[in-house]
């Protein structure tokens, strides 16, 4: 069985040990030594990476004997290897990992909410939480407290003993796994099993921001950084503020007017470009009806392509035209394929059926209702628009004619 120096030396950075086995397993190779430095992904914190000799350590897991394998891109000879640890990359997992225990213990502590699940990302790590739900207040009370445990510096201890000696002394996660356990300490915060790597005083955590907060499959999902990630995160954000400032004409304490501002301007702007949309959408089905042909018994047929329109624009034109007296729409709009089919109450069409025919042999999708139908074909087969409307137009009415 591998001896696990992380469990006690969470800072060791090298250490040496000897190659038990070395496997190759494709392409790659599965080392197995007889003690470690190296955390294999577990308890929702990824691997630590490195170099054994002058292998790179890609991966680290455990396999059903509980060994350690080491995936490295090259095999090692059995005998003595010095392996060193990457140390950012443990560092930064040993920061977010006692940040998630402190943030853990504080809303259990201040509101009652256990975490259910922790997941360490590569920028953003998680905890979810059984909770009826988390309010910005609760978020900002968790956020202050966990960074004021952080700069007080408690010491954290690595402790073991058994699962009865862990639950006398109140664990904040009892286990049922039996023989000896390791727990973390965080001094008058809490006691937690675990089998991560933490940093020995909160102050080497650093910071703690939290960044979200959403409903999760039955939880609330409360994602956070810590240390070097909140430090980054933060230069993140006002470089943002800083650059949307200037953009807007303002200092970043100005945003919030600026961001209200541009938000009334552009309700206006949509409220204007509706009208004038609906107002052109208006004049071009008049031209339409005009220049359009009607058949023997008065229904007016258009079939049209336009350059550019969106589905907006051609619910809108269709809508008119039928709206002008017995006609037939069928338009489509590049780009995007779109394609509308309208008609005019009490006309004996399903443009529905109708637009489903017409768009299956380009592989296009769509439906609606008898006198309304809308849907679009695939970008690849969007030379194909002009004969979707010619087929639609046979089947309408051989009689009817179209611009």
């Amino acid at each position: 069985m591998t001896e696990r120096l992380y469990y006690r030396y969470s800072f060791l950075t090298e250490f040496d040990a000897q190659v038990i086995s070395s496997t190759p397993a494709g392409g790659q190779h599965q080392i197995i030594l007889d003690r470690t430095a190296f955390y294999p992904t577990s308890g929702g914190q990824p691997f630590d990476r490195g170099r054994l000799g002058d292998a790179a350590v890609l991966d680290v897991c455990e396999n059903e004997a509980g060994e350690v394998l080491h995936i490295t891109d090259c095999p090692l000879p059995i005998g003595s290897v010095h392996g060193a640890i990457d140390w950012p990359r443990r560092f930064d997992h040993m920061q977010q990992h006692t940040g998630q225990h402190l943030l853990s213990a504080i809303f259990v502590s201040l509101f009652g909410y256990a975490t259910v699940s922790f997941h360490l990302g590569r920028e953003i790590s998680a905890i979810d939480l059984a909770a009826p739900g988390v309010s910005p207040d609760q978020l900002a009370a968790a956020e202050r407290r966990v960074n004021e445990i952080i700069f007080e510096d408690r010491p954290v201890h690595v402790r073991f003993g058994t699962r009865e000696e862990f639950a006398a002394v109140g664990v904040r996660k009892e286990v049922q796994r039996d023989g000896l356990l390791r727990a973390i300490e965080i001094e008058g915060v809490e006691m937690n099993p675990c089998g991560g790597t933490h940093v020995s005083r909160t102050g080497q955590v650093g910071l703690m921001l939290l960044r979200k907060v959403e409903k999760q499959k039955g939880n609330w999902r409360i994602e956070f950084v810590c240390g070097g990630r909140a430090l980054a995160a933060a230069r993140e954000d006002r470089r943002l503020l800083l650059e949307s400032a200037r953009a807007l004409g303002g200092a970043p304490g100005d945003l919030p007017a600026l961001v209200s501002r541009v938000a009334e301007d552009r309700k206006q702007s949509d409220r204007l470009r509706k009208d004038l949309q609906s107002r052109l959408a208006g004049h071009e089905a008049q031209a339409l009806w005009v220049g359009s042909l009607s058949g023997a018994d008065s229904t007016h047929l258009v079939r049209r392509i336009l350059e550019p329109a969106d589905m907006d624009y051609l619910r809108l034109l269709a809508t008119k035209f039928v709206e002008c007296g017995p006609g037939i729409a069928l338009l489509a709009g590049r780009p995007g394929g779109h394609v509308v089919f309208a008609q005019s109450p009490g006309l004996p069409h399903d443009m529905s059926a109708l637009l489903r025919a017409a768009l299956a042999p380009a592989g296009g999708k769509g439906g609606g209702s008898r006198d309304f139908a809308q849907g679009s074909c695939p970008d690849a087969a969007q030379d194909r628009l002009e004969g979707i409307l010619e087929s639609a137009a046979v089947r309408v009415s051989s009689s009817a004619a179209s611009i």
